[in-house]
């Protein structure tokens, strides 16, 4: 006999506790996102524009590393909406 029929419903405190977790879960992994865009994203173009040396890295290195951070970022943002979305 299946016994998921039988289980006991969730409390309240049970469900409240379980929706926090995801809450902070997704907050963090946002976080991480965010942490990504700004020093792998928008560092390197920024060290580029405002300083007067010549970069040790080619321009176009440094682009494909900003644009593999954004996209990672992104998806990063995407998952952590992804978690919030279950809550629903």
């Amino acid at each position: 006999m299946d016994q998921s029929l039988f289980m006991p419903k969730p409390s309240a405190r049970t469900v409240l506790i379980a929706n926090e977790r995801t809450k902070l879960t997704a907050g963090y992994v946002n976080a991480i996102a965010g942490s990504i865009f700004t020093v792998g994203g928008l560092a390197p173009i920024f060290a580029i524009l405002y300083t007067s040396n010549t970069p040790s890295v080619p321009i176009p290195v440094m682009v494909g590393i900003a644009v593999v951070c954004w996209i990672t970022s992104g998806t990063l943002h995407y998952a952590a909406w992804g978690l919030l979305r279950e809550l629903a």
